[in-house]
């Protein structure tokens, strides 16, 4: 594994700090920073227009030009901290293995190369979000709702299209459909650690934060049984409500498994806990909302047709995400 191979040269000192309240600050850099932006659709921002389409295969990637990482690079520059952007390679449906292997784009609109591939010896600053998608996410949507597994732009199948979305409470806590949980969360944690040892080795200098994923289940689940202003859906449309609480399960155990990944980093790393920074943001949270419900259109349009959220962040959720990565991006550079 690459960890045994590259621990000297990742072994930099560096310390670890779980997003919270600021050390002995140092002085902000003066130069600007060399910084690389990764992830999937949570990076991207998809939902959010206009996207960035400079080429015809990159549009596939529905990346917002105001996404996270843009939005907080422009925050850290009112703070005279500057990145200089070396690239920003966020793209919708990225697994955690298309940082070193190639990502197929949907419908035969060509391919991507490995998102490492942006790295270069000078890059002081790496950050994004990925391990949803290896998790399955979709799937485990598509899994307890049968609205989602009409055909759709979200990818993926049921974890087990036999087994009816109504139980998919039980399905995830019992029998196969635990184990399948249980197998996903081992090669989501395996493939975090490959990719802070990836980073390390390419980009030796480099500063690693990891950005989790916001809350999109609140605790008090019956919020979910209101439709959000504006709205005629519900949040999580035919989502049963006792399903509810174990996708937070999930999202919480997925959280975890991302922390844990940074903090047995070797060389040290960053850990944006959006999980637990959003749980006034849901998708039920009605007017403070930071995540669109399933079915809510998004800013996005398809050949003249709007394309739903799908639970990904909104304009203020983006907002969200870009402060937390900010202040934490602030503190890595300031040590």
């Amino acid at each position: 594994m690459l960890r045994r191979l590259t621990a000297a040269a990742v072994a930099l000192g560096g310390c670890l700090a779980l997003v919270g309240p600021a050390g002995n600050a140092g002085a902000a850099p003066a130069d600007p920073v060399p910084t690389v932006f990764f992830g999937d659709s949570y990076t991207a921002n998809f939902g959010i227009s206009p996207v960035n389409n400079t080429d015809s295969e990159r549009g596939w990637c529905f990346q917002a030009t105001d996404n996270y990482p843009a939005v907080a690079t422009r925050r850290l520059a009112d703070k005279s901290i500057t990145l200089d952007v070396q690239a920003d390679v966020s793209c919708g449906g990225a697994l955690v293995h298309h940082f070193w292997e190639k990502q197929e784009l949907p419908f035969g609109a060509g391919e991507l190369p490995p998102q490492q591939d942006a790295l270069k010896q000078d890059t002081r600053l790496a950050v994004g979000s990925l391990g949803g998608n290896t998790l399955g996410f979709n799937r485990i949507l598509k899994q307890c709702s049968d609205e989602l597994r009409k055909p759709s732009l979200l990818p993926g199948d049921p974890v087990d299209g036999d087994s009816p979305a109504a139980k998919c409470a039980e399905f995830f806590q019992t029998g196969d459909g635990k184990q399948w949980l249980d197998d996903q969360f081992e090669r989501v944690g395996a493939e975090l650690e490959e990719l802070l040892d990836r980073i390390g080795y390419f980009a030796p200098d480099a500063k690693r934060v990891l950005v989790g994923y916001p809350r999109l289940v609140p605790e008090d689940t019956s919020k979910c049984l209101t439709a959000a202003p504006g709205q005629t859906q519900l949040p999580f449309a035919d989502i049963p409500q006792d399903a509810l609480p174990v996708l937070d399960q999930i999202q919480k155990r997925l959280n975890d498994a991302t922390k844990k990944a940074v903090t047995e980093a070797e060389g040290g790393a960053d850990f944006v806990d959006l999980y637990a920074r959003t749980g006034g943001n849901t998708a039920c949270d009605g007017a403070d909302r930071g995540i669109g419900g399933l079915f809510e259109d998004s800013r996005l349009e398809l050949l003249g047709t709007k394309i739903p959220w799908y639970a990904h962040p909104n304009d203020k959720g983006r907002d969200i995400q870009a402060e937390q990565v900010a202040n934490t991006v602030e503190q890595a550079l300031n040590r």
